[in-house]
């Protein structure tokens, strides 16, 4: 979503904020009432949004807030850009760009301001008040919003600038802000008569709340089926630090003496690659599938076909076929066709290189005597098997050589330092939201401050799953800000006193993470609307996926791959087997992502009348993957529809970005390796062309002028093995 102050107000994140507003005040009596309240309360009145942060940066006071101030905050941002909004739309001047759309620009500073500390803390470190605040305060932003973008008076002069802006005097950035202001008006229904933008104004608010709670359903129910194991020996094949973690967390669910594994958001769990025990690997990968379509209080089927016909409902009133239609026409991809083309032309060849995988592993449960046929929860485990005996060794083998700390300060901040000049200081006198969270002051190369960097490594029940970066402030020239952002991971935090060594996957993840934070970090825009990763859905991906290489580049391997205990570096027999392994299994990585990314497609393609019953919405899943030729029971897709919550936010529609920002980031690798690699030159021509000019240019103008000529697909196949 948009990071600008007037479209930030329903989310930040992947996810929206919200409920449905059946017993809600209107927001003008909600305000006026905390209004009251907060005169007459001196403990509201002293809330830290109601100023500028004291931190340098505008770095968010962590050890002020708490959950009582984050409600008037909202509703005093909200009447302050009401104000706001008035003002504009009273102005007896004529509209012009700066007394408009520049206005519009700076409106709701506070709002912005406590939504982004909050949707952070809603996904990295929740809680019961704050779920609750996210349910109450749904409807009331969604309210607001359309309060602006159907606001008719508003419109008008958007509009009636957008008529002239070719006689207007704009430079290029200028000239797109209009632009893109009088487009998003559009979308959001201004053009429409009352009757239908009341209609518009039900549709957002039900899907505003039916969104909150699929999304806090998933997490509740990654913490209500956790893995419950009785004894020792039925976790053999895991590590003793895997061990010792899951005993922890049993301790913690007063569950002393058993094991307790936590689920990760993915249909896959890591543990299932070591545990020897087969009917265990069953038991936690049926349990992962069955996540919000198994009954009960978290079960999200009904939400998810409510969410997908008001979707619908809404792309037609706006005069798209679907919400698919709608989502793809403001993207790089424009069209449906585009998408399922590019679907398409890789689902074949993926689904037939893991068919061929599965016969191999079939093979080798043959050859250890086994008889059983080959089911999803032996894949990672028989994979791990076969990468040993064809290359001669073992995933768990590296792990010694990923301690977190290396991998961060001599891995992801070296390459940055290589490539741009950046270099990197740790505060400790900053605040901070949970203990486990660090903060890192970023100089440029001529040595000036160029952001804050916020890093949060490990996973809690409090943590929605995955990894994402957010942007506590947002550079912009206009507002004179620099970034604040933020990394957020999940991974298993170890016993007190043991290194946190990671998984090679999670290696990938950190740099791929980092790459979204240098986007943001090195925006250099004009307008906050085109800050950092404000981009197209299907380009945002793009830059962090590019970041990727430098994790597996020799002279940033060779220098993070130590061992934790002996300071060795990593043998290189062993580098070499690492590099060397780098397509396989990429038939199974290739069609599990294919598979989610064609579920998504196919839910938002339907028309309203097309949405199935919730009982029957794991049909229609299956459905689309039969008729993509990608079914297959061995692999599922890396996310369900229940607990898909990528499409719930930014992604909805747009899961395929993934695979289509590959195209450039493969093309983009092949630019690094003909150019030299890791040269201060190609990272200075990189930033300059592509990071710093944020959604300031159209993507793909982007990309040609960073790389002198449309992407080609052919680097991407070579990678997936598909060519």
């Amino acid at each position: 979503m948009k990071k600008n102050s007037l479209l930030i107000s329903v989310c930040l994140l992947l996810f929206s904020c919200s409920e449905n507003n059946d017993s809600t005040p209107p927001v003008s009596e909600t305000v006026t009432d905390a209004m009251a309240t907060s005169d007459a309360n001196p403990e509201i009145a002293v809330n830290p949004f109601f100023e500028e942060s004291p931190f340098e940066l505008a770095y968010p006071p962590f050890d002020a807030i708490d959950e009582s101030h984050y409600m008037p905050a909202f509703q005093r941002g909200m009447q302050e850009q009401t104000a706001e909004i008035d003002a504009i739309t009273s102005d007896t001047d004529a509209p012009t760009f700066e007394n408009t759309i520049i206005e519009l620009e700076r409106s709701g500073h506070l709002l912005d301001r406590v939504s982004r500390v909050f949707f952070s803390m809603s996904s990295a470190h929740t809680n019961d008040d704050i779920q609750a605040l996210q349910q109450e305060l749904a409807p009331q932003l969604s309210a607001h919003q359309d309060s602006i973008l159907l606001n008719r008076d508003l419109f008008t002069r958007v509009s009636g600038l957008y008529e002239q802006r070719d006689s207007l005097v704009l430079d290029e950035e200028a000239y797109r802000l209009l632009e893109h202001y009088y487009i998003d008006f559009v979308r959001a229904g201004a053009a429409l008569d009352s009757e239908q933008q009341e209609r518009m104004k039900e549709i957002n608010a039900e899907i505003a709340g039916l969104q909150t709670d699929f999304s806090q359903n998933v997490l509740s129910e990654v913490n209500d089926l956790a893995i419950v194991v009785d004894t020792r020996e039925e976790l053999t094949g895991l590590d003793d630090a895997a061990i010792e973690a899951a005993a922890g967390e049993a301790e913690e669910r007063g569950l002393s003496g058993k094991f307790v594994i936590p689920l990760l958001n993915t249909s896959g769990q890591p543990s299932l690659s070591s545990l020897q025990n087969r009917d265990l690997r069953e038991r936690i990968h049926k349990t992962s599938l069955s996540r919000g379509s198994r009954g009960g209080d978290y079960d999200n089927r009904s939400e998810l076909t409510d969410i997908l016909r008001l979707r619908a409902e809404r792309a037609q009133l706006l005069g798209y076929d679907n919400h698919a239609h709608y989502i793809l026409e403001n993207q790089t991809a424009q069209t449906v066709a585009a998408v399922n083309g590019r679907l398409a032309e890789l689902a074949a060849p993926a689904a037939e290189n893991a068919r061929r995988e599965a016969n191999d592993l079939q093979q080798m449960i043959y050859d250890s005597e086994e008889d059983f046929v080959l089911a999803s929860w032996d894949w990672d485990f028989y994979t791990e098997k076969l990468r040993a005996a064809r290359f001669d060794f073992d995933a768990n083998q590296l792990r010694p050589y990923f301690e977190l700390d290396n991998v961060l300060q001599r891995g992801v901040f070296f390459s940055a330092n290589r490539l741009f000049g950046i270099s990197f200081e740790e505060r400790t006198d900053l605040p901070v939201y949970q203990e486990d969270v660090r903060v890192f002051e970023v100089f440029d190369a001529n040595g000036e401050t160029l952001a804050l960097f916020i890093a949060d490594f490990y996973a809690r029940p409090s943590k929605r799953g995955g990894a994402w970066m957010n942007s506590y402030v947002s550079q912009s020239h206009l507002t004179g800000s620099l970034s604040v952002v933020g990394n957020h991971l999940n991974i298993t935090k170890p016993p007190e006193g043991e290194p946190t060594l990671l998984t090679f996957d999670e290696v990938i993840t950190t740099f791929h993470e980092f790459g979204h934070a240098l986007h943001g970090m090195f925006s250099d825009v004009q307008y906050p609307y085109f800050s950092g990763t404000s981009v197209p859905r299907d380009f945002v991906e793009f830059p962090s996926q590019v970041n990727e290489m430098w994790a597996t580049w020799p002279e940033v391997l060779e220098n993070y791959a130590i061992h934790y205990e002996t300071g060795e570096p990593m043998p290189t027999e062993l580098l070499d087997k690492v590099l060397s392994t780098q397509t396989f299994n990429q038939g199974f990585a290739t069609t599990e992502y294919l598979a989610a990314s064609i579920v998504d497609q196919a839910l938002h393609q339907l028309s309203p009348e097309e949405i199935p019953p919730a009982d029957d919405i794991m049909e229609l899943e299956a459905t689309a993957l039969a008729a993509a030729g990608i079914a297959m029971n061995e692999v599922p897709p890396r996310y369900r529809a229940t607990y898909f919550s990528h499409i719930m936010g930014g992604y909805s529609a747009g899961y395929y970005s993934y695979i289509w920002s590959e195209v450039l980031d493969a093309d983009t690798v092949e630019w690094f390796e003909e150019n030299g690699g890791l040269l201060r030159e190609n990272g200075d021509h990189f930033r300059a062309a592509l990071l710093s000019r944020g959604g300031s240019l159209d993507a793909m103008t982007m990309y040609r002028g960073f790389r002198g000529r449309d992407a080609e697909i052919t680097p991407l196949l070579v990678r997936r093995g598909l060519n």
